[in-house]
C-alpha cells in the first residue's frame, strides 16, 4: 500500500503495488470483453432478425438492469467477500456468453439473458471501487482511480477496434468465444492477483434489497454525502446531452463534419484531463481547482450556439470535456465521507446516479433536437451545466476554503455562488 500527501504521486507508484496491477489488468479485460460483447450481440441479432430497433436494444439492454440492479443489489456489495464477488461475476458472464455464443436461444432470450446478468453488474462495480481505497491510500488513490477512469476509455476504444476485426475475421460467434476467453482472464486475474478479504458488514437477516434501500436512504440524508453525489452526479452528466446530437450537428455542417471525429475530441478531451490533473496536480491545488474544472465542462459548449465549423468545435469539445477532471478533487473527499462498512454500497450508489443522470439527459437533448438546432442543443447543455456547478459551487470548493475557495487558485476572483462554508 502507499500512503503519501507530501508530493504527486507517479504512475510507478501505484503500478508497484501488485494488487493494483491485478484490478488494473482485469478491469482493462472486462471492459474490453464487454465491449466486444456489445458489438458482437448486436450484429447477430441484426443478422438473424433484420430489426433494427433490436440490435439497438442489444447493443443498450446492459444499462436498465445496471440501473435496476443499483437500486435493489447494492448491499450485497458489502455483504460478500469483494474478491470472490469480482470472480463470482466474471464466471457469471463467462457462463452467459457461452450460451450466446452456442447459438441455441432466440433473440429475445437473449437479450433476456443478458440482462438478467446485468442486474448483478453494479454490485460488482462498486465492490471494485470499493476495493480500490483498500489496496491505495492517499493521494495514491486518487491517481489509481484516474488510471482505472483513463483505462475504461482506452480499452473501450480498443474493444470496438478488436470487435471489429473480429467481426471480419470470425463473425459475430467467434468474437463472442473471444469474449469468453476475456471473462476467464478477468476471473483469474482476480483470483490469482487480489488478496482475500472479510465482507465489510455482517450478511444480517434483512432482504438485500431492504438493506439496500435502508443503506441509500442514510447516505442521501447525510447533507454532506448527499452533497458530494450530486456534486458528481449533476454537472458531468448534463455534458452527454451534447454528446447525444453531436451526429445530427456534423450532418448539418456545411461542408459536412465527422461525427466520430467530434466524438473522439470528446473522449480524447476526457482522458487529456484525467491524466494531466491527476498525475502532475498535487492534492491541495487539485481540490482548490475542483469548481474551475467544473465550470469548464461548460464554458466552451456556449460558443456553439454560433455553430462553429469542424476543427473550432473539435478543439472546444476536447477542451470542455477535460473538465471532468474536476471529480478528482472530489475523490478523496467522498471517500472519507462514506462509512467504511458501507463503502460498497456508496460507490455504486454514485455510480448508478451517473448512470441515470447520463440517460435523462441523453434523452432530452434527443428531445430538445427535435424542435431547436443541434447547436442550440449543446450550447443549452453547456448551460445547463454552469447553473448546476455554481450552484453546488459551495460542495464543489474545498472544505474550509471560504472565500478563498471562490477565488479561484489563487484567490483574486468572485465566488459564482456566493460566499461561505460548504454544506457540512
Amino acid at each position: 500500500m502507499i500512503v503519501t500527501d507530501s508530493r504527486p504521486v507517479t504512475f510507478r507508484d501505484v503500478f508497484a503495488v501488485a494488487e493494483f496491477r491485478a484490478l488494473f489488468g482485469g478491469y482493462s479485460v472486462f471492459v474490453i470483453g464487454e465491449t466486444v460483447k456489445m458489438l458482437a450481440l448486436s450484429v447477430l441479432i441484426y443478422e438473424r432478425t433484420g430489426s433494427g430497433l433490436l440490435a439497438a436494444l442489444a447493443y443498450v439492454t446492459g444499462f436498465l438492469p445496471h440501473a435496476v440492479g443499483g437500486v435493489f443489489l447494492l448491499a450485497l456489495a458489502d455483504r460478500w467477500p469483494p474478491r470472490r464477488l469480482i470472480v463470482g461475476y466474471d464466471l457469471f458472464r463467462l457462463a452467459m456468453v457461452v450460451v450466446l455464443a452456442l447459438g441455441v436461444l432466440s433473440p429475445p432470450a437473449m437479450l433476456g439473458l443478458v440482462a438478467v446478468v446485468g442486474l448483478l453488474a453494479p454490485v460488482s462495480s462498486a465492490a471494485r471501487s470499493a476495493l480500490l481505497p483498500e489496496i491505495l491510500h492517499g493521494d495514491a488513490y486518487v491517481l489509481g482511480r484516474s488510471v482505472l477512469t483513463v483505462a475504461a476509455g482506452g480499452t473501450q476504444v480498443a474493444g470496438f477496434a478488436l470487435g471489429g476485426l473480429l467481426l471480419g475475421l470470425v463473425g459475430p460467434y467467434g468474437a463472442l468465444w473471444l469474449t469468453a476467453a476475456t471473462c476467464l482472464l478477468a476471473a483469474l486475474l482476480a483470483r490469482v492477483g487480489l488478496t482475500s478479504r472479510a465482507p465489510r458488514v455482517a450478511t444480517g437477516t434483512g432482504s438485500a434489497v431492504g438493506e439496500t434501500w435502508r443503506v441509500n436512504r442514510i447516505l442521501l440524508a447525510d447533507r454532506r454525502v448527499r452533497g458530494l453525489l450530486l456534486a458528481q452526479w449533476i454537472p458531468g452528466s448534463l455534458l452527454v446531452g451534447a454528446d447525444g446530437v453531436l451526429v445530427p450537428y456534423a450532418a448539418q455542417l456545411e461542408p459536412a463534419a465527422s461525427a466520430g471525429l467530434l466524438l473522439m475530441a470528446g473522449a480524447f478531451g476526457m482522458l487529456l484531463g484525467d491524466l494531466l490533473v491527476g498525475r502532475f496536480v498535487g492534492p491541495a491545488r487539485r481540490e482548490a481547482l475542483t469548481p474551475w474544472l467544473a465550470l469548464l465542462l461548460g464554458v466552451p459548449l456556449l460558443a456553439f450556439v454560433a455553430e462553429p465549423s469542424q476543427w473550432p468545435a473539435v478543439v472546444l469539445l476536447t477542451v470542455a470535456t477535460a473538465g471532468f477532471a474536476y471529480h478528482l478533487g472530489l475523490a478523496r473527499r467522498f471517500l472519507d465521507a462514506v462509512p467504511e462498512a458501507r463503502r460498497g454500497q456508496a460507490f455504486g450508489l454514485l455510480g448508478t446516479g451517473m448512470m441515470a443522470g447520463q440517460g435523462l439527459a441523453a434523452a432530452a437533448g434527443g428531445a430538445l433536437s427535435e424542435v431547436v438546432a443541434p447547436g442550440t442543443v449543446i450550447a443549452l447543455a453547456g448551460v445547463a451545466s454552469l447553473t448546476a456547478t455554481v450552484v453546488l459551487w459551495r460542495t464543489l470548493a474545498p472544505p474550509g476554503a471560504g472565500a478563498a475557495g471562490c477565488g479561484g487558485p489563487g484567490g483574486r476572483l468572485p465566488c459564482p455562488g456566493g460566499e461561505g462554508a460548504r454544506p457540512g
